[in-house]
């Protein structure tokens, strides 16, 4: 669940995160804009075209209709569209007098009711006495009406003509073609999407690669970024390979320079001690005693300086579980009226880092829990939960334990709290020194069983 989590918090982080979230952001706003600009166009044209409807079927009204001699308004206007003779279809039609001497009126068949128009004080006629309004129908429908007023004879009787349209179907022809436009945009926007995520997650892939070969690396299956990049992720791989090749460099000197200290420093100390032995006495026993001090002191001081020099190196893995049973094995045979258990997980733990530290620490460790122990020791090894990355090694026995202000004492160089037993006090320091080279943690705790419980946690490879 934790590491769920972490990467949710992680992933505002991630460049695919970022591109794929930009196209998506740029494409939807794209859509938008799209989608307005065409249903305004589209909106722009069918008003004009409404409104061009109207004004033929105005002139064709006005061409239908003439006056007698006895000044009756006369004529069967026939304007081609039968929702002028659907009652009530809010498609409408009238002509009425304009002028003295003019009677009668006329309309269409569609119109079940007069319908009334503003005076000619709120819209007035343009110059070509002719206006344009909108008005309520007969069924509370929303009209566009045209109007024209045009005279009839040399007299000068004039009528006036109106023609009106259902505004209310043209709004829902452009709300209907909304609705279909939104959806075949929203469709095409979502395989858009789709598709530009799946370009962007295969253009991105070769980091991946990248990503994986250096977890190779690190894990140690691998010794360099193999395989061919694209031109953009090359230089990259070639400067990551050329830093692992200068890190080995490091090390490998780091190791020739430890190697030939501790060979120059060999032979002296043995004369040293040798010279000691043969002088005998109190003062050739002290200075072999010294000399194998400090014999033991430069291993100590060596040790430390070489896992120093690899500690950062990103090529060591070593496998947990049989470097403990085979130590375990060997420490029984050693020891047989000591009872020694050990509990392991079934999944494998690799240890990040160097065998030999491994096999001194856990030495160590063990040594001191059976030189300490009465009749028992426990092994345990198990990752810790909560932490990926990490696993502990749990080391307890049944001795009489370590007091809980001298803990840290012990962890000294050199330090003993019983002179009694054989040793030189330097299996815990080295045990210290050890783990925090590699960034772990040790804790001494007073066990169950009654004596030390040693908890070490080190970082593993997964």
């Amino acid at each position: 669940m934790r590491t769920r989590l972490s990467k949710l918090r992680l992933w505002p982080r991630s460049l695919t995160f970022r591109v794929i979230a930009f196209s998506t952001v740029w494409a939807i706003l794209t859509l938008v804009v799209i989608f307005t600009l065409i249903t305004t166009l589209y909106r722009q044209a069918s008003e004009r075209g409404f409104d061009s409807l109207l004004s033929a079927h105005l002139f064709n009204l006005i061409g239908s209709v003439g006056i007698s001699e006895g000044g009756a308004l006369t004529g069967a206007p026939d304007l081609g569209d039968l929702r002028f003779s659907e009652p009530n279809s809010g498609w409408y039609w009238s002509v009425e007098p304009a002028s003295e001497g003019v009677h009668g009126d006329l309309h269409s068949s569609s119109m079940t009711a007069s319908i009334p128009s503003p005076s000619v004080a709120e819209v007035p006629f343009n110059a070509n006495f002719q206006r344009s309004y909108s008005t309520e129908g007969i069924k509370g429908e929303k009209l566009e009406v045209f109007e024209s007023e045009f005279v009839l004879d040399a007299k000068n009787r004039a009528a006036r003509f109106r023609v009106m349209g259902n505004h209310s179907e043209l709004e829902q022809e452009i709300a209907s073609f909304q609705r279909r436009l939104l959806t075949y945009l929203s469709l095409f926007g979502v395989g858009m999407i789709a598709i530009n995520a799946i370009a962007i997650l295969l253009g991105l892939q070769p980091l991946r690669r990248v990503r994986n070969a250096l977890a190779m690396v690190r894990e140690g299956t691998a010794q360099r970024l193999d395989g061919r990049f694209p031109a953009e992720i090359e230089p990259l791989a070639n400067e990551t390979n050329a830093l692992i090749e200068n890190n080995r460099r490091i090390v490998e000197r780091s190791r020739t320079q430890v190697g030939n200290l501790a060979h120059s420093l060999k032979t002296p100390l043995a004369v040293l001690i040798n010279e000691g032995r043969a002088l005998g006495g109190a003062k050739g026993q002290l200075i072999a005693e010294q000399a194998a001090s400090m014999q033991k002191q430069v291993d100590h001081y060596l040790q430390r300086a070489r896992v120093a020099a690899q500690r950062d190196s990103v090529v060591f893995r070593t496998p947990v579980a049989p470097l403990v049973e085979r130590m375990v094995r060997v420490l029984q045979k050693l020891n047989p009226q000591t009872r020694l258990t050990l509990s392991q997980p079934p999944a494998g733990i690799v240890f990040a880092g160097e065998r030999e530290d491994l096999e001194e620490l856990l030495g160590n460790l063990l040594d001191n829990a059976m030189k300490w122990a009465k009749s028992a020791v426990a092994v345990s090894v198990a990752t810790v939960p909560g932490s990926a990355g990490k696993f502990e090694i749990v080391i307890e026995d049944d001795g009489p334990g370590i007091p809980e202000d001298s803990a840290r004492e012990v962890l000294k160089r050199g330090k003993r709290l019983d002179e009694t037993k054989p040793g030189t006090g330097l299996g815990l320091a080295i045990v210290a020194d050890l783990v925090n080279e590699y960034a772990g943690a040790l804790a001494l705790e007073r066990s169950r069983m009654g004596g030390l419980r040693a908890v070490v946690r080190l970082r593993s490879l997964h």
